[in-house]
């Protein structure tokens, strides 16, 4: 009579054993979870994105060690989605304007672009100011560098400069503002615009003028139409707590 139980017990568990094989497959987690997050990611990212979005790569890796973040390409906005027209590969976009981004959403590579930070001008000269360049109105009486008008750093040079009055004939037009920043540091411009972000850490003198706030930047980010699911991952790192704490690290706004 005592032994009932124990034969029963012993059943229920042959019985486990004999279906135990098909439970992974129906409890199995999405292919897209933190744990099982695997793959390569492509970036393409404007210029001024580099120091925060180096530190960014990093710490997506360490947050999923099973996915290669590849060398971020970096380059003026319009640049980037030219090369994308042309049929290059990224799984991510970030751009230094809307303007741009909007050219790739209206080419149907991608769609619902997210804003994840802000950025302004500053007026930069090498060390010393050998320009004396005191005022943004001064930028037209000396050797002065500018990012091209079809790249986000120079539509926003010339909105800066269209509200001072103020009519500069630039010695170069840049395609990116690591460009015009470059030129600053070999002392071969007595000043430039470039972003408030580029001259942290540089040796140059930078000041704000007024008015940056009329030309003030927003970065978009998307996850292109052909992405991976490592890619998606990591626009939504931008945008998450770390990705923003960096962001905030390198000087960059809030969106």
């Amino acid at each position: 009579m005592r032994r009932a139980p124990v034969l029963a017990a012993s059943a229920l568990a042959v019985a486990l054993a004999l279906t135990g094989c098909a439970a992974p497959e129906s409890t199995s987690p999405s292919p897209t979870s933190a744990d099982e997050l695997t793959g390569e990611v492509t970036v393409f990212a404007a210029a001024s994105l580099r120091a925060a979005f180096d530190e960014i790569a990093d710490a997506f890796h360490d947050a999923h060690p099973a996915v290669t973040v590849a060398p971020i390409v970096y380059d003026g906005s319009s640049v980037l989605v030219t090369q994308l027209a042309e049929g290059a590969h990224a799984d991510v976009l970030a751009t230094a304007d809307e303007r741009t981004m909007k050219e790739v959403v209206d080419a149907g590579l991608a769609s619902a672009p997210r804003l994840f930070a802000t950025n302004t001008l500053v007026v930069a000269m090498p060390t010393g100011n050998p320009g004396d360049v005191l005022g943004v109105e001064d930028l037209a009486d000396v050797t002065t560098v500018l990012c091209a008008p079809e790249v986000p750093c120079g539509a926003a040079s010339q909105t800066l400069l269209d509200a001072a009055g103020v009519t500069v004939r630039p010695a170069s037009l840049e395609q990116n503002v690591t460009g015009v920043l470059q030129k600053i540091l070999a002392g071969e411009a007595d000043a430039g615009l470039v972003y408030a972000t580029d001259v942290i850490g540089e040796d140059v003198e930078s000041f704000s003028p007024p008015g940056t706030e009329k030309a003030m930047n927003r970065y978009p980010i998307v996850a292109l139409g052909d992405a991976t699911a490592a890619g998606a991952a990591f626009a939504d790192f931008v945008l998450g707590p770390e990705g923003r704490r960096i962001l905030a690290d390198h000087g960059f706004g809030a969106p």
